[in-house]
């Protein structure tokens, strides 16, 4: 079982936009000397939702200041981006960090963002599958070219190539690491679910889904593969690498983890969600700031750190999912942040099956 943090750079109410990014490159680096796997960086534009516009930016950062954990983007939102730009940002990341670099991609949403970064809603709504196809020739060809609807241009020169031998960073260099970046596509409805499945791609499952939603999604997932034509060891090997998102909070009682995230959450999410605006002027739904935060707390490991390492357990066993990004930042301050890391990796994680 591998466990990371899940970092969104949070703007709790009151504060100013430099802290929550501040927060985030030192979650990043508790995680690693907490012994924790993985970092994964959210992406959000003109909401105090998330006040991190590039996660691939921020990624080369903590790649940076890090020397064993992976550092991943959850999500960097394809249609806001050149998928060959991304590829090129991507391929780069992977061979200056020896391989610690993971590329997770999505749709995002029917946002203002489409219109301010020029992509459309055409390019959410339906041009999804061909930025993704695009983008994975770009990590894995020497030359591509392309007649797509939304993209046309000769073949060109991939460079750098992530065929490239790697510079020797990190644990990822001495044990092999893969030919090109990781990739995994964030799923939220059965469509992104069948884009993932028929391309033989891992999937990153959002922390509002519950154990038997995750696994409906991983079966729905394996059928799709297997209707695409990929070979059953392939499937096992991609569906190992299934990411489940979810909440953390550890304490000494877990009355008190909940209640933490009661006092900070729900503030969070009434001016971070409520910030977002749609592209088209649609109508949308926003979810009850104190229900959804109650729901986080029921789904996720939320309590003492016996109670932590048995839901994480459970889910796994439940969904087959034994990779995790979990939200630690729920507090929403610094030094609570960083114990609250802290113990996830010397008192939750000493207790999962890959930790004995």
């Amino acid at each position: 079982m591998r466990v990371g943090a899940f970092v969104l750079a949070a703007q709790f109410p009151g504060q100013s936009q430099r802290e929550p990014l501040h927060r985030a490159v030192r979650t990043a680096e508790v995680a690693e000397s907490s012994g924790l796997d993985s970092v994964w960086l959210a992406e959000h534009h003109f909401v105090p939702y998330g006040v991190c516009p590039s996660a691939v930016t921020l990624a080369a950062l903590l790649l940076g200041r890090t020397r064993r954990i992976d550092v991943g983007t959850a999500v960097t939102v394809l249609p806001n981006t050149h998928p060959v730009a991304l590829g090129e940002q991507a391929a780069l990341l992977h061979l200056t960090s020896g391989g610690r670099f993971v590329l997770g991609v999505g749709r995002g949403g029917p946002w203002v963002d489409l219109e301010v970064l020029g992509g459309g809603l055409d390019a959410f709504e339906h041009g999804f599958p061909e930025s993704l196809d695009l983008l994975m020739r770009w990590l894995s060809e020497a030359r591509v070219g392309t007649d797509g609807e939304r993209y046309q241009f000769r073949e060109v020169e991939v460079v750098p190539r992530c065929d490239e031998p790697l510079l020797p960073v990190g644990d990822a260099a001495r044990n092999g690491p893969p030919a090109r970046p990781g990739v995994v596509v964030a799923c939220t409805s059965p469509g992104t679910v069948r884009v993932a499945a028929r391309r033989a791609l891992p999937m990153l499952l959002g922390m509002h889904c519950d154990d038997g939603e995750k696994a409906e999604a991983v079966a729905m997932w394996r059928r799709e593969a297997r209707e695409a034509g990929h070979s059953l060891e392939e499937i096992e090997r991609t569906a190992s690498l299934h990411v489940a998102a979810g909440v953390a909070q550890v304490a000494d009682d877990t009355a008190e983890a909940v209640e933490a995230l009661r006092k900070s959450m729900p503030g969070w999410f009434r001016t971070g969600l409520g910030a977002h605006r749609t592209v088209d002027g649609r109508q949308r739904t926003m979810r009850d700031p104190h229900g959804y935060t109650d729901l986080l707390c029921r789904l996720h490991p939320v309590g003492t750190p016996g109670l932590c390492a048995d839901r994480l357990a459970a889910t796994s066993e439940r969904t087959g999912i034994n990779r995790y990004a979990l939200l630690v930042e729920g507090t929403g301050d610094l030094a609570a942040t960083e114990r609250n890391v802290q113990r996830l990796g010397e008192e939750v994680l000493t207790q999962l099956p890959s930790a004995q």
